[in-house]
C-alpha cells in the first residue's frame, strides 16, 4: 500500500462513485424537499396559484396562538409515551426472557412478536379499526363473551379514550423492534460476567440492572431515537383509523399538516408546521445522543 493508504491502481475518487447513487437520491428526494418546505413557510400560498405573498415570520407567529397546532403537539408528546417508553419497557423484559437461556422455538417466538413491526401501517390501522368496532369489533365481542358488557366501548369514538387506544396500537407495532434490537445487543454481553455474579449472590434482578441494562445502553439510544422520531411523525395510523377524531382528541402534527395542506390548501402554513417538527425531531435527537455519549465516558 502507498503512501496515500491506496491500493495500487485504485483511484482516490473510487468510493465517492459508490456513494453517489445514493447521494443523488438523496438530494432530490430529502434534502432539496426539505430547503423548498423552508422556503415555502416564508409564504402565504395555496399550493396552486403562480404567485406567492412573502410574509416573512407570519406562519410561525400563528403557530404560537393556534390552539389546534398546540394540541396536536401535545398528542404527539402523549404519544412518545405509547410509542417509546412503553414498547422500551416491553422490550427489556422480552429480550430478558428470550435472551439469558435457550428456548425451544425460540426463533418461532422472536418471528412473532416483530412481525408488527414489518407490516404495513397502512394494514394495521384497517385491522385495528374493526377489532375496535364498537357493533361487531373483536374486543367489545370478547368482552361480551365472557360476561362483561359493561366494559365494551366505543373505544375510537369515545374523547377520552381515542388516544390511548389508537397509542396501544403504535404500542403493539414498536415493542418488537425494541425487542430485536435488545437481543442483539445481548448477545455481545460476556456470559462470565453473569457467572461471576451469580457467584457473589447476584440474583436475577441485579444482574439486570447492574449487568444488563448498563450493557445495552447503545441498543437504548437507537431504541429511543427510533421510537421517539416515529411518535413525532406519526400520520398514517392517525388518518386510518380516527383521522384526528373525535374532535381534536387524536389530532397529531402530521394529520395537521395534511389537513392543512390538502384540505385547507395552506401549504405556506403547512409548511412551517412541518419545518417546526423538523427541528425539533433533530434536537431531541442531538439531545439523546449527547446524553448517551455522556455516560458512556
Amino acid at each position: 500500500m502507498d503512501h496515500q493508504q491506496r491500493w495500487p491502481g485504485e483511484s482516490r475518487y473510487k468510493g465517492w462513485f459508490y456513494l453517489l447513487p445514493g447521494l443523488l437520491i438523496y438530494l432530490v428526494f430529502i434534502f432539496i424537499p426539505i430547503l423548498e418546505t423552508i422556503r415555502n413557510s416564508f409564504y402565504k400560498w395555496n399550493g396552486f396559484s403562480n404567485t406567492r405573498e412573502f410574509i416573512q415570520l407570519d406562519n410561525y407567529a400563528k403557530l404560537v396562538h393556534d390552539a389546534q397546532f398546540l394540541k396536536a403537539l401535545g398528542n404527539n408528546f402523549i404519544f412518545i409515551i405509547f410509542y417509546s417508553l412503553i414498547p422500551i419497557l416491553i422490550g427489556l423484559f422480552l429480550a430478558t426472557l428470550l435472551g439469558r437461556k435457550p428456548i425451544r422455538g425460540l426463533t418461532f417466538f422472536r418471528t412473532g412478536l416483530f412481525l408488527p413491526q414489518i407490516l404495513s401501517m397502512v394494514v394495521v390501522g384497517v385491522t385495528w379499526r374493526w377489532i375496535f368496532n364498537p357493533t361487531f369489533g373483536l374486543l367489545n365481542t370478547g368482552l361480551r363473551a365472557v360476561g362483561l358488557d359493561n366494559l365494551t366501548r366505543a373505544w375510537l369514538g369515545d374523547f377520552q379514550l381515542a388516544l390511548p387506544s389508537v397509542g396501544m396500537v403504535g404500542t403493539w407495532v414498536m415493542y418488537g423492534f425494541c425487542m430485536v434490537l435488545f437481543l442483539a445487543g445481548m448477545q455481545r454481553i460476556p456470559e462470565d460476567q453473569f457467572e461471576a455474579a451469580e457467584l457473589d449472590g447476584a440474583n436475577g434482578f441485579r444482574q439486570f440492572f447492574h449487568i444488563t441494562l448498563p450493557s445495552l445502553r447503545a441498543e437504548m439510544g437507537v431504541a429511543l431515537i427510533t421510537t421517539v422520531i416515529a411518535a413525532l411523525r406519526v400520520f398514517d395510523l392517525v388518518y386510518v383509523t380516527t383521522r384526528g377524531g373525535p374532535g381534536d382528541s387524536t389530532l397529531v402534527t402530521g394529520f395537521l399538516v395534511y389537513r392543512s395542506a390538502f384540505q385547507q390548501n395552506q401549504l405556506g402554513y403547512a409548511s412551517a408546521i412541518a419545518t417546526i417538527m423538523t427541528v425539533l425531531i433533530l434536537v431531541i435527537s442531538l439531545l439523546i445522543l449527547r446524553f448517551q455519549s455522556r455516560g458512556e465516558e
